[in-house]
């Protein structure tokens, strides 16, 4: 089968990302002596600063990782949840019957920083120096621009000249968007980070001790303090049409520390596939595996119209228990085991006809009356599209499937045998102003609570978002195997899901299974604003034979042919024996594995 580049193989580490800057740093870590966490803390502050409009120091950090020491899978899930302030009434108070998709009112508390400094501390050996110096370098000294950075900018010109001007000051220097292939630098954020650096150090200690003490200058310190008086000094302009202030506060920083927990599995043939719990859209794979679990997919051809109709109507019933039961477990209770149990499972999977479903089909569990009212009540006919100039949603995600990135995403692996996956994103630059003394803005993840009480993923204070970020581990036969992910929103968890099925099922190897046609489900509601969705409608690849398509159309889908290569930017990385192996794709033009 023809690839679009090798697979990559060999013994002493594997690092694959979706920037080729990042996995280079990975890489170096790697030679440097640190194992998989110290490379993966190093590739992803790399990609808070070379892939700016996917993520940046004020977003949100979800990772599953296998360590070699402990012989235990854990996720860390460094989501930062709502402000103190943020309650449905509030929302209410100011007019607004959806969380705005940019601006002030849709930040969370910023995760990222904690979440890898605390992964640096718990499992990595690198001091903080080590993991930060080359983010700083190519903040200070610049970094090569890609398209889609100039594409991003452009987007939101006008909303930067007219009512971001912090922002403007940063990415339009001149009144010029940085220009492809050009270097680019971000001199302020350099500066932020090689201020926590030194402060950090100065007090001495071990290297436990300089990483808690940054942690403390962030969360506790003049970090949060500059956020603090930015969010609260002026009201500024918001997808709303109106300027708000913001509600996240300095106190909601110090008060909150990412954690890990144990993750949600599901055992499919060989394979014990792992992803974070309900907090995420993550256990919709599981759910689909669970109601795919029987049917035959190994025997449907990849490219044919019964496999795309298959995994779609799973996809459909899967991700509308999403939104029927998945919010924070510390809020809600979430029936997992039930929803991944054999019973319940062989229900879902006899709704499965010849047809496509156009309902929104949740399940029901006794005790668990969930309505579906709040998503079924959205307006699908508002394109986001149409809303892009003002920073909502991923905008670099179009509703046609074309997609250039939208997140980030990593897969590492150490000789020694550690995995580590994670999926960064939030604090994208189109997200919220630029605070200028710190050079990045917050995030907007809080857009995906719900201002209904009837919803599990209502928002409440304190209360983590339902976030779409989900990386992905499995174990093949008991033994670590596969880190994989993709970056994409709502499409995480349908790309991935082609992903495995491809590996474990049709026997592709990575590079194969990565760059085999792919498709997507917008039959569901989006997570993001304004929340639309379009019944029926899958999006292919150009790549898919006509015959596939027609045939799909016949059974009552609604077809959208996207570009050839335009679903998902996957990597993975996966420990056979010895041998370690590492993919990345190339739709984006940015991914890259590189390994020896």
């Amino acid at each position: 089968m023809f690839t679009t580049r090798p697979e990559i193989r060999g013994t002493f580490g594997v690092v694959t990302s979706t920037h080729w800057v990042a996995s280079a740093v990975g890489m170096a870590a790697l030679e440097r002596g640190g194992n998989a966490f110290d490379a993966g803390v190093a590739c992803g502050f790399t990609l808070q600063v070379v892939e700016p409009h996917l993520n940046g120091p004020g977003g949100d950090l979800p990772a599953v990782f296998y360590s070699k020491r402990e012989d235990r899978v854990r996720v860390l899930c460094a989501q930062g949840p709502a402000p103190a302030a943020a309650s449905i009434p509030a929302f209410r108070d100011l007019g607004l019957d959806l969380i705005p998709g940019s601006g002030f009112l849709a930040a969370v508390v910023p995760g990222a920083f904690d979440g890898w400094l605390t992964l640096l501390r718990d499992y990595g050996t690198q001091s903080l120096r080590d993991v930060l110096t080359p983010a700083i370098g190519y903040a200070r000294n610049g970094y090569p621009v890609v398209e889609r950075i100039t594409a991003t900018v452009e987007t939101v010109r006008e909303l930067f000249e007219t009512e971001w001007p912090t922002s403007a000051a940063v990415y339009l220097k001149g009144g010029r968007a940085p220009q492809p292939g050009s270097l680019f630098a971000n001199p302020v954020m350099a500066e932020t980070y090689a201020r926590i650096l030194a402060e950090a150090e100065a007090g001495g200690g071990s290297r436990e001790a300089v990483i808690d003490r940054a942690r403390a200058i962030w969360a506790k310190g003049w970090v949060a303090a500059a956020i603090h008086r930015f969010v609260h000094a002026a009201p500024l302009m918001d997808v709303s049409g109106r300027r708000h202030h913001g509600m996240l506060s300095a106190q909601d920083m110090a008060e909150w520390q990412c954690h890990y927990e144990e993750p949600t599995t599901y055992d499919y043939g060989r394979y014990r596939v792992c992803k974070g719990g309900p907090w995420s859209q993550g256990p919709a794979l599981l759910q689909a595996l669970a109601i795919l679990d029987g049917l035959g997919v190994a025997d449907m051809d990849p490219h044919g119209p019964d496999f795309v109709h298959t995994v779609t109507e799973a996809i459909k019933l899967a991700f509308a228990d999403r939104e029927a039961f998945y919010g924070d477990p510390d809020f809600v209770d979430v029936p997992m085991q039930a929803l991944l149990s054999a019973e319940y499972n062989a229900g879902r999977r006899a709704l499965i006809g010849d047809r496509a479903s156009l309902d929104l089909r949740a399940g029901t569990l006794p005790g668990y009356e969930r309505s579906l009212d709040v998503a079924l009540g959205v307006d699908a006919s508002i394109d986001p599209r149409a809303l892009e100039s003002m920073g909502v949603g991923e905008p670099t995600v179009s509703k046609s499937g074309v997609s250039s990135g939208d997140t980030v995403h990593m897969d590492i692996i150490d000789s020694d045998g550690n995995m580590f996956s994670a999926t960064p994103s939030g604090g994208w630059l189109q997200s919220s102003p630029i605070i200028p003394e710190l050079g990045f803005c917050l995030g907007n993840r809080a857009q995906m609570f719900w201002l209904d009480e009837r919803s599990p993923s209502a928002l409440a204070p304190r209360k983590r978002p339902r976030t779409t970020l989900s990386p992905g581990f499995a174990l093949r036969d008991g033994e670590p195997y596969m880190a994989f992910g993709t970056p994409g929103g709502d499409q995480q968890d349908q790309w991935s899901l082609l992903l495995f099925l491809h590996h474990a099922d049709h026997g592709m190897n990575l590079q194969e299974a990565i760059d085999c046609p792919a498709f997507h489900s917008e039959h569901f509601p989006s997570s993001f604003w304004p929340r639309g969705r379009t019944p029926g409608r899958v999006v292919v690849e150009g790549r898919f034979p006509q015959g596939t398509v027609e045939a799909l159309a016949r059974r009552g889908h609604d077809v959208q042919v996207g570009e050839d290569w335009s679903e998902g930017r996957l990597t993975a990385a996966a420990k056979d024996g010895d041998m370690l192996k590492a993919a990345a794709n190339p739709r984006g033009m940015q991914g890259y594995a590189v390994g020896r």
